[in-house]
């Protein structure tokens, strides 16, 4: 009997977040790159829309549907997970109170929750319920966008980068993300490292509050006399795997790093990783290649910490016209 090529699990994405934080512009991106884009079903009919479609699939969720619970939707979320046929993941999308208000006041929009009777009258109060409604999503998002500071542009590249295929000529994309153990390992990850073996900041008040982003956690954490070995062997592992996975076609990789809370050890090392990768000097086949670092418990805390450590190069001007018109 012929042997059956096996089919690979079809990508269904959950879009949520709160409202004004760029949640309809991703689906629009995505329904741009081939996705089947359905906004705010009905929860209960979440995985029948699954079992009728055959392409890859992006269902917006949010406070607009009518008796919504987060709850509802990462049940939802964990059965579609389940499923062999299917690679489901969740986005969130967010944005600092003073921009989603600049939003609304720009747009003169009413928001979904300015009619609830557990609001207090105001747009803030409206922002800060949603906030609590959606802090289960937020926390067992794969994706956090904080969309503050992102130009229409680049959240477009961003989510090309992730979940699309990115302009032609294009090389790997290679996404450098720390994280916390106990929080559970990314799921998308290519590669994972363990940095909780190195001397931890957690333990002194002085630099317990702080994060991997500031100088002298850094400086902490690379006095462990493994530091530099370690970092040194990772940097060597990539550059023998990562032009491997040009060799072969693959589009998108996520390199992770992880330590117990993701906030000082597992930060220190991506941003070093990246500044490693990205540097002029550092001449191997990624050379050209888009860099995304994103640091996932910090996001998950309500900081924008994603960028691009180097941006991708739009290969045409049809395609840099699309961009900005976008």
């Amino acid at each position: 009997m012929p042997l059956l090529t096996p089919v690979a699990p079809r990508r269904v994405l959950l879009v949520t977040g709160l409202s004004g934080a760029g949640k309809s512009s991703i689906l629009r991106i995505l329904e741009d790159l081939g996705y089947e884009v359905i906004d705010n079903p009905p929860l209960h009919l979440l995985d029948a829309l699954v079992s009728r479609s055959d392409q890859p699939l992006a269902i917006g969720v949010d406070v607009r549907t009518r008796g919504f619970e987060s709850q509802a939707v990462l049940d939802a979320l964990g059965r579609l997970r389940a499923r062999p046929d299917c690679h489901a993941e969740l986005l969130y999308a967010t944005a600092e109170t003073d921009i989603l208000l600049r939003r609304y006041t720009a747009t003169r929009r009413r928001h979904p929750l300015d009619n609830s009777p557990d609001t207090a009258p105001g747009l803030a109060h409206n922002i800060e319920q949603e906030t609590r409604l959606l802090a289960p999503l937020r926390a067992h998002a794969d994706l956090v966008i904080d969309t503050s500071d992102l130009p229409p542009p680049d959240l477009r590249r961003l989510i090309e980068s992730r979940f699309g295929r990115m302009a032609e000529g294009e090389n790997l994309t290679v996404t450098l993300m720390s994280f916390a153990y106990p929080a559970g390992l990314p799921r998308e990850a290519d590669m994972v490292f363990d940095a909780r073996f190195l001397r931890n900041p957690h333990y002194d008040p002085d630099l317990k509050p702080l994060t991997g982003l500031d100088s002298v956690v850094q400086n902490y954490v690379r006095q462990d006399p493994d530091y530099e070995a370690f970092l040194d062997h990772i940097l060597a592992l990539l550059r023998l795997v990562l032009p491997r996975f040009v060799t072969e076609g693959k589009k998108h990789a996520t390199i992770a790093i992880g330590c117990s809370g993701g906030q000082h050890r597992s930060v220190t090392l991506i941003e070093a990783v990246a500044a490693a990768l990205s540097a002029p000097v550092d001449n191997f086949s990624l050379s050209d290649g888009p860099i995304v670092v994103m640091h996932r418990e910090l996001a998950r805390q309500g900081r924008s910490t994603w960028r691009w450590a180097r941006p991708p190069q739009l290969a045409t001007m049809d395609e840099q016209t699309r961009i900005s018109r976008s």
